[in-house]
């Protein structure tokens, strides 16, 4: 298991290729890469903050839950912070396990925790101004097919 929390970029391939190999006993990789996007159409950037040490370690209980519910092989967290451009790499998310289901089940819960828990605030910088990010409904929204 790996979580780094950076500011520099990070090459997706090669970390998706570096944590695939030599993988025994293992029938599924998932990757996924997470971008800045611009949904207002005047986003210059995103700006993260988090308090290290704690973002770390709050994305490592994720990550040990995940291996819990599916027993996982391998997990890889990425998650930037700093200035990010539109269209830049904000975080992966990469999960080895015996068969894919749950593989991709465990790289969504991943995804679903890392949007709605982990310890990042968010400030958007756009031609308008800036403004911290507020939670979605829909991210929680989410989240529910985990509980329970």
């Amino acid at each position: 298991m790996q979580v780094r929390v950076q500011d520099a970029g990070f090459d997706f391939g090669s970390e998706l290729s570096a944590f695939s190999e030599n993988r025994e006993n293992v029938g599924a990789v998932v990757g996924f890469l997470g971008l800045v996007r611009d949904d207002t159409g005047t986003l210059e950037a995103l700006e993260i903050e988090h308090y290290p040490g704690m973002c770390e370690s709050a994305i490592a209980a994720m990550v040990e839950e995940a291996r819990r519910r599916w027993d996982l092989a391998d997990a890889l967290v990425i998650h930037r912070h700093g200035r990010l451009a539109v269209g830049a790499q904000i975080m992966m998310v990469a999960t080895a396990a015996r068969h894919r289901v749950a593989a991709f089940e465990a790289a969504e819960f991943l995804m679903d925790y890392l949007k709605s828990r982990a310890p990042f605030w968010k400030k958007e910088v756009s031609r308008d101004g800036t403004a911290w990010v507020a939670a979605k409904d829909a991210d929680e929204d989410a989240l529910s097919r985990w509980q329970g």
